[in-house]
């Protein structure tokens, strides 16, 4: 085998039985469901070793050629939250006042969500993450990175279902077009392009979730077996 292609024997498999591995699985989808956007959050502190290990555990996702195309901004400083936010309401403002179109606009009613996006300077931490074209293993802009798009939505994922896990509520958040944050985030806009904003912390008393998003599609309208 050629170096380039060394390997090493796979040692941190766990193999369970069939009647754990359901338990476990049943378990986590358990878990998994307690998971909700939620809009109104608490301003209270979230240690960053918390948001690092988060984040850290969202790089384990697979990648292209293991290109692992992604880098993760997260901000917690007052004033680079106020300006995100009055960036990203300004978007929000003329996609409400119609940029969006009445199909989408009706789409969102249910979740009773406006142009009013608060919680991007209330909640204690926001997570920008951008995803790379090019770069490689080494950073190196000469080298082509392969399934960017997936491979930053596997890794966001993961990032969701970590911050999860260690207790704190979550919200995703795109306001198009996302430009805006790059110059914000102190990224080259032809590197780095903004992905989506993720917002982590915890609840504030009294938070709620839309019924409408409590409705999911059963497994036999989201999965055929073969």
């Amino acid at each position: 085998m050629k170096e380039s292609e060394a390997h090493h024997p796979l040692t941190d498999f766990i193999e369970y039985g069939e009647e754990e591995m359901l338990a476990r699985a049943q378990i986590h989808y358990q878990e998994v469901k307690r998971r909700h956007s939620i809009r109104q959050f608490s301003d209270r502190a979230v240690p960053e070793a918390i948001i690092a290990q988060c984040i850290q555990t969202a790089a384990t996702a697979p990648s292209g050629a293991n290109h692992q195309p992604w880098h993760f901004v997260a901000i917690s400083d007052p004033k680079v939250k106020a300006q995100i936010r009055h960036e990203a309401e300004a978007l929000e403002r003329s996609f409400y006042e119609g940029r969006a179109g009445e199909e989408w606009l009706d789409a969102l009613k249910p979740l009773g969500t406006d142009a009013n996006k608060s919680y991007l300077e209330r909640a204690p931490w926001l997570i920008a993450v951008f995803s790379q074209k090019r770069g490689g293993m080494e950073n190196d802009e000469s080298k082509t990175n392969y399934y960017v798009h997936e491979s930053v939505g596997i890794a966001t994922g993961f990032l969701l279902q970590a911050l999860h896990n260690a207790g704190l509520g979550t919200l995703t958040h795109t306001p198009k077009p996302m430009s805006f944050l790059s110059k914000v985030c102190g990224r080259d806009n032809d590197v780095d392009r903004p992905y989506m904003l993720i917002i982590a912390g915890y609840p504030d008393e009294g938070a709620s979730i839309p019924d409408h998003a409590t409705k999911k599609k059963s497994l036999d309208d989201i999965c055929t077996f073969i």
